[in-house]
């Protein structure tokens, strides 16, 4: 929404308030109406989708691994191979790229792992090694190095079938489950996505493993010998020397060293301490599964839970392995004769973002289901290891899946209370939304920004261990999230003083205020010369600079209890808009390729999408007027680009690449109503700044 703002002031308010008014204008009229058909067509779209109950899910497409690791499972664990076998194949096939490769993410460059584990799971269904495809993947790994260049965690499950050396994975001592919260370094230091995954990992690299495969059962198995270039030496180091180390990072040096020390002792499984640490990982695991049968609502630490469970003597009829094989069928998508598994499921999300869009293209009244499935997944139980460190804080939050009480995150709560508010106002008052901002505040980091699942779960130098090839153990604050909640809190406080009637959330403004101020310090102090900000769950700096100008603009009169004065503010909103302005392709639309992970100079660079054309114009809208030309483009590339399906009166916008991030440079999403309800928010907050009306004298 494009605002002007003006400035009350109240005493006791560290932070100016903001008081937001919407300015109409004169636009060109079939620009309006073409953009209006449009959202028609994209709400019957959308309402079409949903489920009865209210609520949307759509795929989250990652890559091959989550796939091949689901085939490992059930290999590991004696499971039917058969079942669904020609499902599977058909979809690794249609996955392949044309180079024998599979990627991370479509139009991404063959990753030697991904195509590893792909192949590796291809012949566990049968696969003949003289068929083409496999014939062309043996071709890529090989040229890219072999079986021995694949990352820390596709050593590890092919450890579990003798296929890499124990030897050559990183010691994970069990014991680790013992250190206390407060150390420097212990499990509640981690991610929780790491967390949830090594707790179970431990008990697995405890036991090492060696499952069967159809040759039968070794330790030094040659199921995939064609794929090394030296099967005689597979004992291959996992880490830079110690004396390059001690010459070039003291951390990686100390790290390499105890997990050296690690290995010459026998990684402590000889330790007195080792049963006890074993059954206090059972028991963290078992605490942290579901009724339902997930853990963390995430596909890697359920791969794994069910392998510690059944290692330590668990069958398949037991309840907590039952439930979790049931579990984890429910993240198989099976389309088109193909089937895959999904990394995660995004029901919350997709529900929260595309009740956004609808209310922003002016479909409020239809809603009151969706916001009532919404409100009904808000967590208020005594689960969640956020309260590790905030034992005192009021439960609220909103998690992003079907099933994870144990994290909820920031960035989903802030979304929600979006919806809420968008859906209705009134809700403003409601208890929901009292206790997401309440929850919120409290999960505020020192530095003033917000992390998503975590309190200052910042400790970077843990990505320097020999396991975190992925550079993925920590959940500091990131621009993206903390632009959502600003933006979140900024509409609470429009809308407090906007009805001065009502002070239901008077005794959190201050609060809010407070919190505000320190995020936009921690903004200004991230922003990018170029103007831009990071986006750490999306791709990628136009995703990150468009949420912090949607939060910005409640705040663009400035903070005055920081050193971010009125004009500083307005000079980084200036200079983010400048940059969404010089990076517009020639087509009028916006992309960003995800190698700007890898490379910052690619940043804004990329051919056009619809998520991310939709992102930029969001940004845009919410300081600039819609007779700017820059908004007029990209609003035009998303209506030529809008598809219709099937000839029912319905349209959407294709998608072909991947614009949500997991972990960068390792792990993309392609969220399927991502094309969908970020272009109805879009054209919807365009169309509410083109009422046909002449500006006010």
């Amino acid at each position: 929404m494009a605002v002007q703002t003006s400035t009350t002031t109240d005493e006791k308010h560290s932070c100016k308030t903001p008081a937001l008014s919407i300015t109409p204008y004169y636009r060109d009229e079939w620009l309006v109406d073409q953009v209006r058909s449009s959202l028609q067509l994209a709400t019957r779209y959308a309402f079409n989708r949903r489920h009865n109950d209210g609520h949307w899910c759509g795929e989250l497409k990652s890559n091959a691994t989550i796939t091949a690791e689901y085939v490992m499972m059930r290999q590991a664990l004696g499971l039917d191979m058969s079942l669904d076998r020609d499902e599977l194949v058909a979809w690794f096939l249609a996955d392949q790229q044309k180079d024998g490769s599979w990627a991370i993410a479509p139009g991404y460059p063959g990753d030697v792992s991904t195509t590893t584990e792909a192949y590796f799971a291809l012949k566990l269904l049968g696969a003949e090694l003289d068929m083409a495809p496999l014939r062309h993947a043996r071709e890529f790994i090989l040229s890219a190095g072999g079986v021995a260049k694949v990352r820390i965690f596709t050593r590890i499950y092919l450890a579990t079938f003798g296929l890499f050396p124990w030897k050559a994975v990183p010691e994970l001592p069990a014991e680790l489950i013992l250190v206390p919260a407060i150390a420097p370094i212990s499990i509640y230091r981690l991610s929780s996505w790491a967390r949830s995954t090594i707790v179970p990992l431990l008990i697995v690299a405890h036991h090492r493993p060696i499952y069967p495969l159809p040759n039968g059962k070794s330790a030094a198995n040659d199921f995939l010998d064609e794929i090394w270039q030296d099967a005689s030496n597979k004992l291959v180091p996992y880490s830079q020397s110690l004396w390059g180390l001690w010459k070039t990072d003291a951390v990686a040096f100390t790290f390499t060293a105890l997990d050296i020390a690690l290995h010459w002792i026998g990684g402590l499984r000889s330790s007195p301490s080792r049963a006890y640490a074993r059954r206090k990982c059972v028991e963290w695991i078992l605490e942290h599964q579901e009724e339902e049968g997930d853990w963390a609502g995430i596909f890697p630490p359920m791969h794994v839970g069910v392998l510690a469970l059944s290692l330590e003597g668990y069958k398949h009829d037991d309840l907590p392995v039952r439930s979790a094989l049931e579990a984890i069928e429910r993240f198989a998508w099976l389309d088109g004769g193909k089937k895959r598994i999904q990394a995660c499921l995004s029901p919350v999300w997709d529900t929260i973002l595309m009740t956004v869009g609808l209310c922003d293209a002016g479909y409020k009244g239809r809603l009151s289901t969706a916001i009532d499935w919404i409100t009904s997944r808000q967590l208020l139980g005594a689960e969640g290891d956020w309260r590790i460190y905030k034992p005192d804080l009021p439960p609220g939050g909103f998690s992003f899946e079907y099933f994870n009480r144990w994290y909820p995150d920031v960035d989903d709560t802030a979304a929600a209370i979006l919806a809420m508010l968008k859906q209705d106002p009134k809700l403003k008052n409601s208890l929901p939304v009292r206790k997401a901002v309440v929850w919120i505040l409290g999960m505020q980091n020192c530095d003033g920004g917000w992390g998503a699942f975590d309190v200052n779960n910042d400790k970077l130098f843990l990505n320097k261990i020999p396991f975190s090839d992925m550079e993925s153990l920590c959940d500091p604050s990131t621009a993206d999230v903390t632009g959502r909640i600003l933006e979140a809190f900024g509409l609470i406080m429009q809308l407090s003083f906007s009805d001065p009637s009502n002070h239901s959330l008077d005794d959190l403004i201050d609060q809010m205020n407070l919190a505000c101020c320190r995020a936009i310090s921690y903004l200004a102090h991230h922003q990018e010369s170029s103007g831009s900000w990071y986006g750490r769950w999306g791709s990628n700096y136009i995703y990150g600079t468009s949420n912090v100008l949607c939060g910005l603009a409640y705040f663009s009169a400035g903070c005055t209890s920081t050193a971010q004065g009125d004009d500083a503010v307005k000079e980084h909103i200036d200079s983010a808009v400048h940059w969404l302005r010089s990076i517009q392709n020639p087509d009028g639309g916006w992309g960003e390729t995800l190698m700007s992970y890898k490379d910052p100079r690619l940043a804004g660079h990329g051919p056009s999408t619809a998520s991310q054309t939709a992102w930029a114009l969001m940004g845009l809208l919410s300081s600039l007027p819609p007779t700017e030309k820059v908004v007029q483009e990209g609003v035009r590339y998303l209506l030529r680009t809008q598809t219709r399906v099937d000839n029912e009166g319905e349209a959407s916008w294709p998608e072909a690449l991947h614009t949500g991030t997991g972990f960068p440079n390792h792990f993309y999403l392609g969220y399927s109503f991502y094309p969908h309800y970020f272009p109805m928010m879009a054209l919807g907050r365009y169309v509410q700044l083109t009422r046909r009306q002449a500006p006010q004298a």
